[in-house]
């Protein structure tokens, strides 16, 4: 990549246990680990795309979600162009506390940072219990296209 090339900051948030770090390895590096690791603080990895006939790398944070590092993960809201907020769709509690990563979020983050809501762990669609329709409304809620 030359030096015209963009670097894109992007940071996952949710809580722990979402499934941050195996959207990241999957997305990074087409893998997967079947054994929960928990994140402790931060973690990233680059990622080189191209987009728009554009380089682009891709400078991902995958964040703690635990309550202790809290304070930690909002110091890495600077320079952020993107952010993904990620519940778990086997868990209530995940998508609950999705408006506080929001608040976070607003607080925290440029006012115009963009934001994508996504739903993980779509392969235990039989433990489901937050439907796609209640992920939908929470996106129309809090303004993420």
């Amino acid at each position: 990549m030359s030096e015209k090339d963009s670097t894109i900051k992007l940071l996952l948030i949710g809580e722990s246990g979402v499934g941050k770090s195996s959207l990241l390895l999957r997305f990074s590096e087409d893998a997967f680990n079947p054994m929960y690791i928990t994140t402790v603080g931060i973690d990233f990895r680059v990622k080189n795309i191209e987009l728009d006939n554009k380089k682009l790398k891709l400078q991902i944070w995958d964040t703690a979600g635990q309550e202790r590092f809290r304070t930690i993960v909002s110091s890495y809201y600077r320079g952020v162009m993107g952010i993904v907020l990620v519940y778990d769709i086997t868990s209530r509690e995940s998508f609950n506390n999705i408006e506080y990563w929001m608040r976070n979020i607003e607080a925290n983050a440029d006012q115009n940072v963009n934001k994508i809501l996504v739903g993980n762990k779509c392969d235990a669609e039989d433990k489901r219990v937050v439907t796609s329709e209640e992920g939908q409304q929470m996106a129309n809620k809090l303004g993420i296209p």
